[in-house]
């Protein structure tokens, strides 16, 4: 449920994953419009810092490693005296059936869209609540997909991945619910980001015309400010 009053971006420390990807680019533009101080972060430095968000921190890390995440959380910190919120709009998809899906495979999958998460939340865990006791509010959002309530033929690892993804995001959310920090999983539709043309193994089957990542974005971030703690692929579906 919302919270009764809206949640200010105004000032307040946020890191992004994949903040130059398709849906990541565009929720950073809409949280640097709200006066959030931001933390991107990516593979790729040049493409962070061609997004142009004034005052924003960038960090290239992988996400992938053991220590990447902690690292991202670190910058953050170190940064902008603190941290506020996390959005992780970093993620991989792979395509092929299970007996198709290589062991490398499996483990980028997992690695970004399952234990990246998991070790931002971990790693974070004193900044955010040190800074919900200040507040009264600190967020996290994890972004899941339609994959994790609806599993896919031919995605299946993908889907895992997510679905581990969603797991994680609802116990932590009661865990950390007495500490007033939100874990909120997004979970739209298929959206065209372009992700589904990167695909780190097989190819795309034909899909529908998905969502405007746009309006995925603007969603997302209407969630954070109104305090909303779970976004199911009907709240996108009703607009």
């Amino acid at each position: 449920m919302p919270t009764t009053s809206p949640v200010s971006l105004s000032g307040r420390s946020v890191l992004v994953t994949g903040a130059a990807g398709g849906l990541g680019s565009r929720i950073t533009r809409l949280l640097a419009d709200a006066g959030a101080r931001l933390t991107l972060v990516g593979r790729d430095e040049s493409a962070l810092q061609a997004m142009g968000i004034d005052g924003a921190t960038t960090v290239a890390v992988d996400l992938s490693t053991p220590d990447g995440p902690a690292r991202a959380v670190e910058a953050a910190v170190a940064a902008h005296g603190g941290l506020a919120g996390i959005v992780h709009a970093a993620g991989v998809v792979a395509f092929g059936a299970v007996h198709e899906v290589d062991d490398d495979t499996v483990d980028e999958l997992f690695l970004i869209n399952a234990l990246a998460p998991l070790r931002l939340l971990r790693a974070a865990h004193e900044p955010l609540t040190a800074t919900a006791r200040a507040d009264g509010d600190a967020f996290v959002v994890t972004i899941s997909g339609v994959v994790a309530e609806k599993p896919t033929a031919h995605m299946a690892a993908y889907s895992a991945s997510k679905a581990a993804s969603w797991a994680l995001a609802a116990a932590a959310s009661g865990e950390l619910r007495r500490a007033k920090v939100r874990v909120l999983d997004a979970r739209p539709p298929h959206t065209e980001t372009g992700l589904a043309t990167r695909p780190v193994a097989g190819k795309a089957p034909s899909l529908p015309e998905g969502l405007a990542a746009d309006d995925v974005a603007a969603r997302i971030v209407r969630a954070v400010v109104e305090g909303e703690r779970d976004l199911p692929t009907t709240a996108f579906a009703a607009g």
